[in-house]
């Protein structure tokens, strides 16, 4: 249950309180396990997680705010510094629940036609951090999100995903793994839709597994595996 992708091993969970680590990403090339289909890759459970109800929870001028104040070195380009580009900054990034990070950290830098912008996010006691990576536009001021990692996440719903993808694991693979992250799919992906990733240990080339979770129909979509 953890968060943000690195190029090391993630520990695995520990009881709340916890403190967000980052999420490794595999080191060895992932391969899909036999029977792992949208339709075979997981038996149907006839009931999945209560999931919260995800939302957009900035307007344009709390972001346009957030931008001018930004902290982060080199800040926020002065391009992007407009109404237009903060209302549809609003309209791309969302959370799990609807409800705002408690701590935001913004900034970007621009090309010759484009501007990147990363904003990054927390709410207080929970598994992980979000990241959403934007590209801007400077002709139109469109926004294109680029990177949706989005993990911070309610313990309590942490530990129920575990638990369905435990109990929907017929191959039998997660038995002694420990859950090491868990990040949301947001739109325009199909809603109630996780990515969980397990590890066997913190040693280089362990074993991991991926699961591609469907919280709302209870079911496991995809599934993958590495170094094991």
């Amino acid at each position: 249950m953890l968060l943000l992708a690195a190029c090391t091993d993630a520990p695995p969970v520990t009881p709340a309180p916890r403190t967000p680590t980052a999420d490794p990403a595999p080191t060895a090339t992932v391969t899909t396990e036999p029977g792992a289909t949208p339709s075979q890759a997981g038996a149907a459970s006839p009931a999945g997680v209560p999931l919260p109800t995800p939302g957009q929870p900035w307007d344009g001028a709390a972001l346009l705010e957030e931008m001018r104040s930004s902290t982060r070195p080199g800040g926020v380009p002065s391009e992007v510094q407009t109404p237009a580009v903060a209302e549809a900054l609003a309209r791309t990034v969302w959370t799990v629940d609807g409800t705002p990070w408690e701590t935001m950290a913004i900034g970007g830098f621009c090309g010759s036609t484009t501007c990147s912008l990363d904003l990054a996010g927390t709410h207080l006691g929970r598994a992980g951090e979000d990241l959403w990576t934007v590209e801007v536009d400077l002709a139109t001021g469109a926004v294109t999100p680029v990177v949706t990692d989005v993990r911070s996440l309610p313990w309590d719903l942490v530990d129920e995903l575990d638990r369905l993808a435990r109990a929907l694991d017929d191959h039998g693979g997660l038995g002694p793994m420990e859950l090491a992250s868990a990040r949301w799919l947001p739109p325009p992906k199909e809603p109630g839709r996780f990515v969980l990733s397990y590890r066997s240990g913190g040693e280089e080339g362990s074993c991991s597994r991926e699961i591609l979770l469907d919280a709302d129909d209870g079911r496991i979509v995809e599934r993958s595996a590495s170094g094991c």
